[in-house]
């Protein structure tokens, strides 16, 4: 669209949810865990009391791509940015609730917060949400997990608001389809809470398990600026061991690289471009395709790349 009809459409949107909710060329960038990367031509923070059907209709209007960024910790963003509208929770949205064996909280609550407070209440299953640092909306959309388990594993509900027609509905495990981190989320969909069914516990024994986590997470992974595991593990092995076996761990392009300590996690220098990031990706995609005839498939959500011959999820 041209910058008078991106102007027009954050107009619209202004007039729904408030000026301060709305903004034009929002960087997106330095709320992601890399740093690095664009802005949105529109922004928006959705007001936990938003008429959700009158922003809906502003947004059909233009008909721009959406991107619900959340707390970008599986995210890498062009720095080219975003030709679309990128929409944030805005405050409220991290509530938590404990009702019996049920965990309910709303979509901006952090994972390691709810594995914490799920364990001081005396519930089990939730401890492996520790070490993914990412938001409850964006697990659900990605069914994320760790430690052997996974949010399809506990999942009852997903409060899910849908941005084409307006409307919040309840999605129920069937209708998410959750896979090997995928859904049936569209890019239309949005996740504003969720309800997990957990198990009655020991207080003592799930923080210690949680604290095994931890410190298994500061020994096998790497600080800085990274977004988690790059790319998916093929089936029956380990993207991690295949990149290393490819003589990749240390492999640098530009300001990004492989990682010394796990070689499926890649470092942002500080300072550094989401374009070199997505060359690297690119490099060891190509290099263990060669090397091994793996094909590997990307983790992290790549916004405002284009398609690709690798890059499966750009969006």
């Amino acid at each position: 669209m041209s910058a008078l009809r991106w102007d027009r459409l954050a107009q619209d949107l202004a007039g729904v949810l408030g000026e301060q909710a709305v903004s034009r060329e929002r960087p997106i960038g330095p709320d992601t865990t890399y740093r690095v990367g664009g802005a949105a031509r529109v922004g928006v923070t959705l007001p936990v009391d938003a008429d959700v059907a009158a922003m809906a209709k502003a947004v059909a209007a233009h008909c721009p791509d959406v991107l619900v960024v959340g707390k970008g910790s599986n995210m890498l963003v062009a720095e080219a940015g975003f030709d679309g509208v990128a929409i944030w929770l805005g405050a409220g949205y991290d509530w938590v609730e404990v009702n019996g064996l049920h965990l309910k909280a709303g979509a901006a609550a952090g994972l390691p917060v709810l594995a914490r407070q799920s364990a001081a209440a005396g519930l089990t299953g939730f401890e492996w949400a520790v070490g993914v640092p990412g938001s409850l909306g964006g697990a659900v959309r990605m069914n994320a997990g760790g430690h052997g388990s996974d949010m399809a594993a506990t999942l009852v509900q997903a409060e899910v608001l849908d941005l084409r027609r307006g409307c919040v509905e309840q999605w129920a495990p069937g209708r998410l389809e959750l896979g090997y981190r995928s859904s049936a989320l569209a890019e239309h969909h949005m996740v504003l809470g969720a309800e997990m069914g957990l198990a009655t516990g020991d207080a003592e024994s799930s923080q210690a398990t949680i604290a095994e986590i931890v410190a298994w997470r500061r020994e096998n992974q790497p600080g800085g600026q990274n977004a988690g595991s790059v790319f998916t593990n093929p089936e029956g092995d380990s993207a991690g061991r295949i990149i290393e076996a490819a003589g990749l761990k240390g492999h640098r392009v530009g300001t990004a690289s492989v990682s010394n300590k796990h070689a499926n996690f890649f470092i942002a220098d500080r300072n550094g471009t989401a374009d070199d990031l997505h060359a690297l990706m690119g490099e060891v995609f190509e290099r263990v395709l060669a090397e091994f005839d793996v094909t590997l498939r990307p983790e992290t959500r790549l916004v405002g790349f284009g398609a690709g011959p690798w890059a499966g999820q750009a969006g």
